[in-house]
């Protein structure tokens, strides 16, 4: 590919530039994308980023809504970057794990329709081994919006937590439940609790969701992220 016109950027670029007039990194930027660094340089350089574009927007769109934290806007990044295509159009295959990380270092999986059929049973360990290493989690859910009982974006929802609302086509919202700059959610007592369930973590969550007051009771759960850290003082 050719190299761009800096004085034409394209849209991946321009979008790019938006979002490192709000004060975030190229490589923070990336990171949400699940890319390295250099490839957001060649949005510049070589004209590329044409796959990443409604990803950029939706964040663009979350960060002027207020939304600063960094994990929230990765999720948002990686429910709208383009799919690879084979040359007979077919979407490519996800290249990547449903759990990736290292137990008592950071950690993250997520579960889809399938795997949240079945419990999202493969989520289990990493809130289990995150107990065991005094970790903390931090959730992202996606449910109908109807299903939540309080507003989108709340403090009294996720406290500590300040988000734009991002509407999705299919009428559902995407939640986030704790993070790193919050301190997150004690891992042992989710182990606990995900052991109730005898390993059952979509069940755990939605308990924890009616318990609490956010979901009603019949609530579908569609998608599940976890995030585990440990801090550096339980190393």
């Amino acid at each position: 590919m050719s190299p761009a016109d800096p004085n034409h950027p394209n849209e991946a670029a321009r979008l790019t530039q938006q979002l490192i007039d709000q004060g975030f990194t190229k490589r923070q930027i990336a990171r949400m994308l699940g890319r390295d660094a250099s490839l957001v340089t060649q949005f510049f350089t070589k004209g590329k980023g044409k796959a990443f574009v409604r990803a950029l927007r939706q964040i663009l769109r979350a960060v002027r809504g207020g939304e600063r934290d960094t994990e929230t806007l990765t999720g948002i990044a990686r429910e709208n970057v383009e799919r690879r295509r084979t040359r007979t159009g077919q979407k490519a295959r996800v290249r990547g794990k449903d759990v990736v990380g290292a137990p008592g270092e950071s950690m993250a999986g997520r579960a889809g329709k399938q795997a949240i059929r079945s419990g999202a049973s493969h989520l289990a360990p990493v809130v289990h081994e995150t107990g065991r290493a005094g970790g903390r989690l931090a959730f992202t859910v996606r449910m109908k919006a109807d299903q939540y009982t309080m507003s989108a974006g709340s403090t009294e929802d996720s406290p500590g937590l300040r988000r734009g609302f991002v509407p999705r086509a299919d009428g559902t919202e995407e939640r986030t439940y704790g993070s790193a700059s919050t301190g997150g959610f004690d891992a042992a007592e989710w182990s606990r609790r995900v052991a109730d369930h005898h390993g059952d973590v979509t069940e755990a969550m939605k308990t924890w969701l009616v318990e609490t007051g956010r979901a009603v009771e019949d609530a579908d759960i569609q998608y599940l992220e976890v995030r585990a850290w440990v801090p550096p003082e339980q190393r």
